[in-house]
């Protein structure tokens, strides 16, 4: 009882900077404090994602490191920018509804593209073992599975949509630790603790104040040690890591 009453901001000045909570079937309404917060806290990273992304294109040696830094690329792009977009069209343009529920799929979409290209680098540019091979293709069927069940149901089940994204997040991972060559491994776990924390805000609207704000930073975070770890360790050239570790 104690960390409810803790976390209960609806009784403290607080309060104004949230709605309350809804039910389990209906969508969360946030404050115009929250929907500011909401297309801000990934705004800002957009230009820093392309940037990022070009980089890894010009530092890649061959054609695998070049497909790979545009699947990466595009799904850390993609994820910024398509959530930028819907939450501005939610705030600005709240009387299109048919738009707005159409860029709140896609919104959900893009997490699973976004996680299976987040993975795309490791498991090609990686020697990981018999499992990688098949991994390789899985994470998109995934992604795909992810994506038909949003267009059915999104929405319907939310606890089982979180289920999915952690599933999804987590059962790649299996293959990426026994990978031989364990460095990026503090960092990929890093990121992950980044998205595992994350979500606990994700789950708050109504609860903590600017939460799903606040989610957003945390998935930049994670997404940014993750960037670290595939520029360090997958891309950039042996002579110039020695100088990164000094």
């Amino acid at each position: 009882m104690f960390a409810p009453r803790l976390l209960d901001f609806q009784k403290t000045k607080y309060a104004r900077f949230m709605n309350h909570r809804v039910p389990a079937h209906k969508r969360y309404q946030p404050t115009e404090y929250e929907h500011a917060a909401n297309c801000a806290t990934h705004a800002l990273w957009i230009i820093p994602s392309i940037l990022g992304s070009s980089n890894l294109y010009f530092l890649s040696d061959d054609d695998w490191e070049t497909i790979s830094a545009w699947i990466y690329g595009l799904g850390l792009c993609g994820l910024f920018v398509v959530s930028t977009v819907f939450h501005t069209i939610s705030w600005k343009k709240r009387h299109l509804r048919m738009v707005e529920r159409c860029l709140h799929m896609f919104d959900r979409m893009v997490i699973y593209f976004f996680i299976a290209a987040s993975y795309a680098p490791w498991l090609n540019l990686r020697e990981l073992g018999p499992w990688a091979s098949h991994m390789r293709w899985l994470v998109w069927i995934m992604a795909s599975v992810g994506t038909v069940y949003v267009f059915f149901f999104h929405e319907r089940y939310k606890l089982v949509e979180l289920l999915c994204y952690v599933i999804m997040g987590f059962f790649p991972a299996l293959v990426i630790l026994s990978m031989p060559n364990t460095e990026g491994i503090w960092e990929l776990m890093t990121g992950g603790v980044f998205y595992c924390l994350g979500m606990v805000f994700f789950k708050s609207d109504g609860r903590i104040p600017f939460a799903h704000a606040i989610w957003h930073l945390f998935v930049a975070f994670g997404a940014g040690t993750h960037y670290y770890a595939i520029w360090r360790y997958l891309y950039l050239p042996s002579t110039l890591q020695t100088k990164v570790s000094k």
